[in-house]
């Protein structure tokens, strides 16, 4: 055997680590499937609760805001204390915290278990991530290992609507939350014995200020970007957003020079690392941004059950996962822009079809769009996170994992209010006009600004008068997702440009 072969053998996992994958899969399935399941269970929670528009906006969004304002610190923690221990705190907490949510009395013990969902979910996608970069350091084996983490993602995402609606038609609204309780006692167990633990030997203590700094840029900034798609411009989102940028920017200038930093400015020398990023905060923004209005289609203009939306939804859910098994395959022969730059042209063909969508019989178009552009950001997902993580050197593969999952984070935020400002000014123009006269003033505003408060009214009134307020409701609003799918593959088709220019110097994996 020769010394190049020794080494590569070294290199290579073996059975133990690819046991642990499995372990690290579990998290992954549970915060997609968190991430979709609540949402069903809204109109019983806010009857048994009693919750107002405030709280309810609360506790839907507590969740993802602390996430996202975690995200680097966890990263950067579990670098320095240990990534499996972290990983293990955090599915304690995440446990603690779900039973918490499902016995909640109030609408204030239930805002609280959010918060601390988001809390404990932060400390579970970057430590999990940067244990598959420790752990597998052969590169062809951690695409894959990526992959498989990625197509998991995937599943929680498909199954989530499923599950989240066979629970809800047979249990309480409690029962969606319990679901995390046995993923994370597994996942304590399997732990200690197939996960290594992996450290900074170097590291120095966290800097408090730098904690406060990175929250107080992006929960500000998230918070003024879910704010904008709702609401459109105004005072407070824009103050907001402003008020995280500038937090922002004190928080880079303090990493500079603290000579242990939160976050290491100097990952964003590496080419790759930088390119990598900007491809999964811009493709995922406008996926993740058209998703949103996409499941608001089928419920509120084609009429179907949250569980028949999940079923329709399920091809490109396959497609996904289908398209991120393939991928580490193909980019053995051809060089990962080119497979991102390519597969991002699928997706513009997708979003392309989804501007042809009606609101009558378009339902298998949309599918078949949704498809198409599914299939088209799956490689983005699986490379992309690949060249983040990979980029970083070992001690630093927590807050590289971190930083992947902030874009992620901010990239979804971004597309739901840049896409959401589309969809919004495209419903009210349309509509303009169209509603049927003798409403009263009240109901014309509700009805003329979202196609939600034209079902709210539509429900309050004779059958023929309901039916000429909400078909050109469902119209515009179709109008505005066509737009929108418009808007998406414009971007992309730039994204799919810039992503084989910026990546062409990164190899295939033999």
């Amino acid at each position: 055997m020769t010394t190049d072969t020794r080494a590569d053998a070294a290199l290579r996992a073996g059975p133990r680590e690819w046991l642990g994958l499995l372990v690290l899969t579990l998290p992954t399935i549970l915060l997609a499937l968190d991430a979709t399941v609540l949402n069903l269970a809204v109109p019983e929670i806010s009857a048994d609760l009693r919750f107002s528009a405030t709280e309810l906006l609360w506790a839907v969004d507590i969740y993802g805001f602390m996430i996202a304002g975690l995200l680097v610190t966890m990263g950067t923690l579990g670098d320095r204390i240990g990534r499996r221990k972290l990983l293990m705190i955090g599915a304690v907490g995440f446990g603690a915290a779900s039973v918490l949510a499902a016995t909640s009395t109030s609408p204030e013990m239930l805002i609280a278990a959010r918060a601390l969902l988001g809390i404990t979910g932060a400390t579970l996608m970057p430590s999990s991530l940067a244990l598959i970069s420790n752990m597998f350091k052969d590169p062809r084996q951690r695409g894959v290992a990526i992959s498989v983490w990625v197509t998991c993602f995937s599943v929680g995402i498909a199954v989530g609507p499923v599950l989240g609606g066979a629970l809800l038609e047979r249990f309480w609204w409690g029962s969606v939350f319990l679901l995390g309780v046995p993923v994370m006692v597994v996942l304590v167990v399997a732990a200690p014995l197939l996960l290594p633990e992996y450290r900074d030997p170097g590291a120095g203590r966290v800097d408090p200020a730098s904690v406060a700094l990175s929250l107080g840029a992006v929960l500000p900034v998230v918070y003024g970007l879910k704010r904008l798609a709702e609401h459109g411009f105004d005072v407070l989102s824009v103050a907001a957003m402003v008020i995280g940028t500038v937090l922002g920017l004190l928080f880079v200038f303090r990493q500079r020079g603290l000579a242990d930093p939160l976050l290491d400015l100097r990952l964003f020398r590496n080419r790759a690392f930088s390119a990598a990023l900007l491809v999964l905060l811009l493709g995922l923004g406008t996926m993740g941004g058209l998703y949103l209005f996409i499941t608001q289609y089928l419920q509120l203009v084609q009429g179907l059950s949250p569980i028949e939306a999940g079923l329709w939804l399920l091809p490109a859910a396959v497609a996904l996962i289908a398209a991120s098994s393939l991928t580490p395959v193909i980019t053995r022969k051809v060089r990962p822009g080119h497979v991102v730059g390519g597969a991002l042209l699928i997706s513009v063909l997708g979003y392309g079809l989804i501007t042809q969508v009606d609101s009558a019989g378009g339902l298998p178009l949309l599918v078949t769009g949704f498809v198409l552009v599914y299939t088209g950001i799956s490689p983005m997902m699986v490379l992309g996170t690949d060249l983040v993580v990979g980029s970083a050197p070992p001690e630093k593969a927590g807050s590289a994992a971190a930083m992947s999952e902030t874009g992620m984070e901010f990239g979804i935020a971004l597309g739901v209010a840049g896409l959401g400002s589309v969809v919004t000014a495209a419903y009210r123009n349309e509509i303009t006009g169209t509603l049927p006269d003798g409403l009263s003033g009240a109901a014309s505003g509700a009805a003329g600004s979202t196609l939600t408060g034209a079902e709210a009214v539509a429900r309050e009134l004779p059958g023929p008068l309901g039916a000429q307020v909400i078909e050109p409701a469902r119209e515009a609003f179709t109008g505005g997702l066509n737009l929108a799918a418009g808007v998406a593959a414009a971007v992309v088709a730039v994204l799919a440009v810039a992503a084989m220019v910026l990546l062409r110097h990164v190899r295939s994996v033999d």
